[in-house]
């Protein structure tokens, strides 16, 4: 507000309020003036402002298990009318890390504090996150708490459908979303034993980028644990979608197949959190003229295809770094991986019925691009 009030006495000194009235106005007139601007631009200086709403700042995650990290989501909202953004986001301590978004926020726009709770420490627990903004000068103080216990009540028929013989599981597919350079995700698959000897897991066929723990290492008969699979980011070769298959072993000895294969998708993506305004006035821009696609009858034909028209909006090259699929039903082309300003590019999407019956993943068309704003895109196809 000083810098404001003192432009303002700035321009008024130039005023000419000495040698006589100019334009039939006398300096007091000059005067009210300068007092009525000085007040329209104090309260529009007010009214610009972003606001940090929290829908709900204090969350109980209620029982979780020993060593095994939780994720905390808090939805907020920019109820200003000016961009907010996070400037920084302070855990109370060591056992907790925090996500937020470094982009600005648009009023009126929602986003998402993501904390993750290592869980390393038996007992109840309350949690405090600091969230600095540009929406005031003190933070706001974001709040989780539960137990951290050694083991939570199991239902076996809802949180494990996949059902292995000696063992049951909450998921035999696991997507790492969203990676960039430098990241440790962390995802896990909840597992009962359900005979009636003890059971030690144990996967085969980890690729570099993955390592893997069960908590405990050995479930006795009827016992529920976790298996947790850490992605290395630093280790992935490229940008764009990794997919690799992992086994988990039943018996000692067993072999890999398609009953106990676990699939396992990383996707790396740029990161422009550093560009300038001035960068990202100049960004390309990409523009599909579907979002998603349906094959219907696929059963019935060898193979099918379609067609999305890519145009860049924006004002330098778009450039599509890598072209990829989830699964094997799907293939893909491109007429130009290169795309000058208002230009168009052609990509093919064909279906595939003879891996239709053996396909696990949900079928998805992803582009990896240059456009700051939409770094990944991803088509989704229906194909029944």
């Amino acid at each position: 507000m000083k810098i404001v009030v003192k432009k303002i006495h700035q321009r008024a000194a130039v005023l000419p309020l000495t040698g006589g009235v100019r334009e039939g106005l006398s300096p007091l007139h000059y005067g009210r003036g300068l007092g009525v601007g000085l007040f329209l631009l104090f309260s529009l200086h007010l009214a610009a402002q972003p606001a940090l709403h929290v829908a709900n700042d204090i969350v109980n995650v209620g029982d979780i298990l020993f060593q095994t990290p939780k994720s905390i989501s808090f939805e907020i909202k920019n109820n200003g009318n000016k961009p907010l953004t996070i400037k920084d986001v302070h855990p109370a301590c060591g056992c907790t890390t925090a996500e937020w978004p470094r982009q600005p926020i648009a009023p009126g726009a929602d986003a998402r504090i993501t904390a993750i709770f290592d869980a390393a420490t038996l007992g109840t627990f309350q949690k405090d996150l600091a969230v600095y903004s540009n929406a005031s000068e003190q933070p706001v103080y974001l709040t989780f708490q539960g137990r951290v216990v050694t083991d939570v009540d199991a239902d076996y028929d809802g949180s494990y459908p996949i059902d292995l013989g000696v063992v049951r599981l909450s998921t035999n597919e696991i997507e790492f979303d969203d990676v960039k350079r430098g990241d440790l995700p962390v995802a896990q698959i909840q597992i009962v034993n359900t005979t009636r000897n003890s059971y030690t897991p144990q996967l085969m066929h980890l690729p570099s980028y993955l390592s893997a723990r069960c908590i405990p290492e050995r479930l006795n008969a009827g016992r529920q644990g976790r298996i947790l699979i850490t992605l290395d980011s630093n280790l992935l070769p490229a940008m764009g979608l990794h997919q690799t298959s992992i086994y988990l072993s039943r018996r000692p000895g067993d072999k890999v197949s398609a009953e106990n294969e676990i699939s396992v998708s990383a996707l790396l993506l740029p990161n422009f959190t550093s560009f300038s305004e001035s960068q990202l006035a100049v960004a390309p821009a990409i523009e599909l003229s579907a979002d998603s696609l349906s094959f219907t009858e696929l059963t019935k034909k060898k193979k099918q295809q379609q067609v999305i028209t890519i145009k860049n909006t924006g004002k330098t090259p778009l450039t599509i770094s890598r072209l990829q699929v989830y699964g094997k039903v799907l293939t893909v082309s491109l007429s130009s991986k290169t795309i000058k300003p208002g230009k168009t590019a052609k990509l093919k999407v064909t279906a595939s019925a003879k891996y239709l019956k053996n396909n696990k993943t949900r079928p998805r068309v992803l582009l990896i691009t240059n456009d700051p704003k939409r770094p990944k895109v991803v088509v989704e196809v229906k194909v029944h």
